[in-house]
């Protein structure tokens, strides 16, 4: 799963150009960013322009009666959205780009026990999560302002992340963004791009990312990682 990533490194001006945001488009550093938060993505307009937006993570579809239904739609499965009806509709009309330079998994080294990492690509250069979004609003009240969200695709992990955990965020490759985003794109050209990455760099951080109230340049210092737990030792009458 996805739970936690950040945009945290990158210049606002070099971000805007990497995606063809409007110039005053306003981007801040973020370092924890975390479910029913709002975060940058990138959409298409009716034009096929690229739009920026700050949308809440944990998608609501349509059709919910409640929104607190977000907490459970912060991922949505590549492998099964297709077939999901909060996802399904999304996947083929409503796709996004989520803007970020890392994102936290935890491993379980044991009970009560967990390391979190930071993971990044090569040079901490940013990119764009596979996301979905839906407009919302209370059923019978079309006269108040729209509730707009997202979702993160995810995949299995790559051989060199799997001991860490078994799902990752899909990123996207550079030059598969504009497909993602085309609203013409097929089913199949789709489908193709919901595969892992592999080769990613990684950083032991601290325990403090864990709170979703801490948003400071210090989640992202290195530190020591824990080990597995020792199992305990039978005391010796002797």
């Amino acid at each position: 799963m996805c739970g936690r990533y950040t945009l945290a490194g990158t210049n606002p001006g070099l971000l805007r150009e990497r995606f063809q945001l409007a110039p005053e488009t306003v981007i801040e550093p973020h370092f924890n960013i975390a479910p029913g938060q709002d975060a940058l993505v990138v959409r298409t307009d009716h034009d096929g322009q690229r739009t920026p937006d700050q949308l809440r993570w944990g998608l609501v579809p349509h059709w919910a009666k409640d929104p607190k239904i977000a907490y459970r739609m912060i991922n949505a499965r590549a492998e099964t959205a297709a077939e999901k009806p909060a996802f399904r509709e999304p996947l083929e009309h409503r796709r996004c780009l989520v803007i970020a330079d890392g994102f936290y998994e935890w491993q379980v080294l044991g009970p009560r026990r967990k390391q979190p990492w930071w993971m990044t690509l090569p040079g901490h250069e940013p990119f764009a999560f596979a996301g979905l979004w839906a407009t919302w609003r209370p059923p019978g009240r079309d006269d108040v302002e729209p509730l707009r969200t997202f979702t993160i695709l995810t995949t299995h992990a790559p051989d060199d992340l799997r001991q860490i955990h078994d799902r990752m965020p899909v990123i996207l490759p550079r030059e598969a963004e504009a497909t993602w985003l085309d609203p013409q794109a097929v089913s199949g050209e789709i489908h193709d791009l919901l595969v892992p990455r592999p080769g990613l760099e990684r950083r032991a951080v601290g325990p403090a990312v864990g709170d979703a109230n801490n948003d400071f340049p210090d989640l992202l210092l290195a530190v020591e990682p824990l080990t597995a737990a020792e199992p305990a030792q039978a005391p010796t009458l002797f």
